[in-house]
C-alpha cells in the first residue's frame, strides 16, 4: 500500500472512532479561542463550583464547545430545577454535570467507549450529595431506542453533535423518539461546513428551530429545538 493511500485509510479509521461523540477532534489548526481546551485536564467554574475535566483529545476529544452551553445554562435561560435532562453525545460529561449542579436529574449518554471515562468525570466532580441525579447509559443514535423513554425528559442537550452527514439520520432519528411537543432541545455547534446547515434544514422539517445565543469568541451558535404539533403542521 502506498504511504498516501495508507494515510487516507488512518484518517478514516480516526474518524469512524469519533463517531457520534459530541467532542471536537482535535486539530493543530483550531482557532486561537480554543486552543486552551487542548489539554489533558481543562478546570472551570459553573455554579459556584470547581470543575476539573480530563480531556483525552487524541481519542475524545475536547470540552470547548460544551462550555458555551454550560454558561447559556448558568444565565438561566433555562429553569433546571426538578426537570429530568438528557445530554447526547456527552464525551467528557461538563454538560450533564454543569445541569446536575443546577439543580436538574440528568441521563448522560454515548457510545460505550466513553463510559468509563464518563463516570470517571463524575465521580470526581459531583458531590456525594448529587451523584444520585445522575444516570450514564449506553446510547447509539438510532440503535436500542426502545431502551429510552419518550416522555421522560424535559430537555435535550447537546454539545458538538453536528458534524458528522453520515450520522445525520440517526440523530434526527433519536430527537424525534426522545421528543414530546413540549420537550425543548439545545444543541451547541460550530458551524465548520456547509452540510452542518444541511442538518438544521432537516430538522426544521420536524422542529421549530430558532438560534438563542450566539459566542463570537469561539464561533459557537446554541440553537433551540421544539418538535412541530400537529396543530402547527396543518
Amino acid at each position: 500500500m502506498q504511504p498516501e493511500i495508507h494515510e487516507i485509510t488512518r484518517k478514516q479509521r480516526t474518524w469512524q472512532n469519533r463517531k457520534e461523540m459530541a467532542l471536537i477532534p482535535y486539530d493543530a489548526t483550531v482557532a486561537q479561542g480554543l486552543q486552551k481546551f487542548h489539554q489533558s485536564l481543562a478546570s472551570f467554574s459553573f455554579a459556584s463550583h470547581s470543575i476539573h475535566i480530563k480531556q483525552n483529545w487524541k481519542q475524545l476529544g475536547v470540552a470547548a464547545v460544551a462550555v458555551v452551553l454550560c454558561t447559556y445554562l448558568e444565565m438561566g435561560a433555562v429553569n433546571l430545577q426538578g426537570r429530568s435532562v438528557i445530554e447526547l453525545g456527552a464525551g467528557t460529561g461538563l454538560v450533564g454535570i454543569v445541569a446536575a449542579l443546577l439543580g436538574a436529574h440528568v441521563t448522560i449518554t454515548d457510545r460505550q467507549v466513553a463510559l468509563e471515562f464518563l463516570e470517571s468525570n463524575i465521580q470526581a466532580n459531583l458531590p456525594t450529595t448529587l451523584q444520585h441525579k445522575v444516570v450514564v447509559k449506553e446510547l447509539t443514535w438510532g440503535h436500542n431506542l426502545g431502551n429510552f423513554s419518550p416522555d421522560a425528559f424535559d430537555l435535550i442537550v447537546g454539545s458538538d453533535i453536528i458534524y458528522l452527514e453520515e450520522t445525520f439520520l440517526d440523530l434526527l432519528q433519536t430527537l424525534e423518539h426522545l421528543s414530546l411537543e413540549q420537550t425543548l432541545i439545545l444543541l451547541s455547534c460550530r458551524i465548520r461546513y456547509a452540510r452542518d446547515w444541511d442538518f438544521l434544514k432537516m430538522l426544521k422539517a420536524r422542529f421549530t428551530v430558532v438560534e438563542v445565543h450566539y459566542d463570537p469568541n469561539t464561533d459557537v451558535h446554541i440553537f433551540q429545538a421544539q418538535k412541530i404539533t400537529l396543530k402547527e403542521e396543518l
